[in-house]
């Protein structure tokens, strides 16, 4: 294992925009990565519940829905097992590179004419993927500098806007491909994206240097043996318990979708539980972890809202929304690129009022309320939206941007500032998993929306975006009134 020193001696400290060089292949990698999931991200419920002879898969629309939301939630929770394999065996590097190849497995299946077999196949090859190159590759940005080097935050900046590009121009090129050639040519779209980004990272991680080549905390002689004991049982015990549950006719997407949100409850909640009661979390991190509580349950909730945008919202923006513009037919997934749009536009100017109004500006807990009010207001905006258009007339698609836009508000308040205050309120012996911590809101979120998709295909449109608008305002208003104790709870902590 090298020292920060070391690491940070053998990267080339400059040769992209005046950031340590190995910035450049990390961007273009991470870049791709998100143009290849995003890009099927965008198509990927219309191909489940468009019927065949339209090139689909023929799904019902409502479980298409639950797919989504499971597969969502699986892939935040494999960035957990992503980093402790990198820590403990492979070292971030070769994670990176075989989680790009196992992703771009996963597009290829779907870019093939395979049927069903193919898109759970590619799902497996995705999530295990993603898992394993999403969260190392940040790591690794933050390897590239010295811990008191100036110019971090604004790496980090130029990396997030990457991913942040990657999001906006994928849908663009996925959906067009989708909409001309259809589905298949758009999955293969993303599948050259993540080879693209595969051959950036092999021709230029030269320029890592030492940056997640080795393994920080590898296992030993013994762990070795203990860890291929435990993973052996725990792949027996998944395939027995599946056989049963085939054998006994339980083995459906709605049962697995029950496993799932409470795997994705559960998990956080006794991560948590875990954190406070070891010995070596003291007074005032037991203080912090419990201020942190409320925060997390926010952020549950408007990831809850947020992650939607490519199940409940992408299916009412294919079926009830006036596509047409002047004669062309705008494809359904162009929309998924107004997120990332918006945060590119938007990000820098938060960043500047932020650091203008400094000590003036609102504290984390009336962030995260501040975020839950844009959530709660981006359903109520499709309220107005159904109940301000005739009957049986499609939607002005303006109503839809506009709550998009609302809910990247909601976003600015709040993901910035998550990680940081993750970082800040988790206690010191357990640093080294706050990412994982704040990814399992993500995931709990859409675990939770496994069953809440199920809802809306039985409520009518109104009830839905009302009860779930409604709760994210109220909790707000919670969050709001009690963000003093919050706040003091936090022990200085700001």
């Amino acid at each position: 294992m090298y020292s920060k020193e070391e690491i940070v001696k053998s990267v080339p400290q400059t040769g992209f925009v005046g950031q340590p060089k190995g910035l450049f292949t990390l961007f273009f990698t991470e870049f791709w990565e998100r143009f290849s999931y995003y890009g099927m991200r965008a198509i990927l419920l219309f191909y489940m519940y468009y019927a065949v002879k339209d090139g689909g898969l023929g799904l019902d629309r409502t479980q298409a829905n639950i797919i989504m939301s499971i597969y969502g939630s699986l892939i935040y929770m494999s960035g957990i097992i992503g980093g402790w394999i990198a820590d403990r065996i492979t070292g971030m590097r070769k994670a990176i590179f075989y989680g790009g190849i196992l992703i771009m497995i996963g597009h290829i299946l779907l870019a093939l004419p395979l049927g069903v077999t193919a898109l759970y196949l590619s799902m497996f090859f995705i999530i295990i993927g993603t898992g394993l190159l999403k969260p190392n590759v940040s790591s690794v940005v933050g390897d590239l500098y010295a811990e008191n080097d100036a110019r971090r935050d604004s790496g980090f900046s130029i990396f997030y806007m990457g991913i942040n590009m990657g999001g906006f121009l994928a849908p663009l090129l996925v959906g067009l491909f989708q909409k001309n050639w259809g589905f298949h040519a758009g999955f293969s779209v993303a599948a050259v994206g993540m080879f693209i980004g595969l051959v950036v990272y092999l021709m230029s991680q030269k320029s890592l240097g030492l940056a997640g080549s080795v393994a920080p905390n590898p296992l030993s002689d013994k762990e070795k043996k203990t860890t291929t004991r435990n993973f052996t049982i725990g792949g027996l015990i998944i395939v027995i318990l599946g056989f049963v549950a085939y054998q006994t006719g339980n083995a459906s997407i709605e049962n697995f979708s029950l496993l799932i949100t409470f795997l994705g409850v559960m998990i956080p909640t006794l991560f948590i539980i875990y954190m406070y009661r070891s010995p070596k979390t003291n007074a005032d991190e037991k203080s912090r972890l419990l201020a942190y509580i409320p925060l997390f349950i926010c952020a549950v909730m408007f990831w809850a809202i947020a992650e939607q945008s490519s199940t409940v919202i992408a299916t009412f923006i294919d079926t009830r929304t006036n596509l047409n513009l002047w004669g062309f037919e705008i494809p359904a997934a162009w929309f998924q690129s107004f997120n990332p749009l918006f945060i590119i536009v938007l990000a820098p100017m938060f960043a500047i009022m932020w650091t203008k109004l400094a000590d003036r500006g609102p504290s984390t807990p009336k962030k995260f309320a501040l975020s839950l009010f844009f959530a709660g207001i981006s359903f109520f905006v499709m309220i107005a939206a159904i109940v301000l258009t005739p009957e049986d007339t499609l939607v002005n698609p303006l109503w839809v941007v506009f709550s998009i836009f609302l809910l990247v508000l909601g976003e600015l308040l709040l993901s910035p500032v998550g990680l940081s205050a993750t970082t800040k309120l988790a206690p010191a012996a357990f640093a080294g998993q706050t990412m994982a911590l704040w990814f399992l809101a993500s995931a709990a979120a859409q675990a939770i929306n496994a069953q809440l998709v199920r809802v809306y295909g039985i409520v009518s449109e109104t009830t839905y975006f009302g009860v779930l608008g409604g709760l994210s305002v109220v909790l707000g208003v919670i969050i709001l009134l009690i963000s003093p104790i919050i706040s003091k709870a936090m022990r200085g902590i700001k």
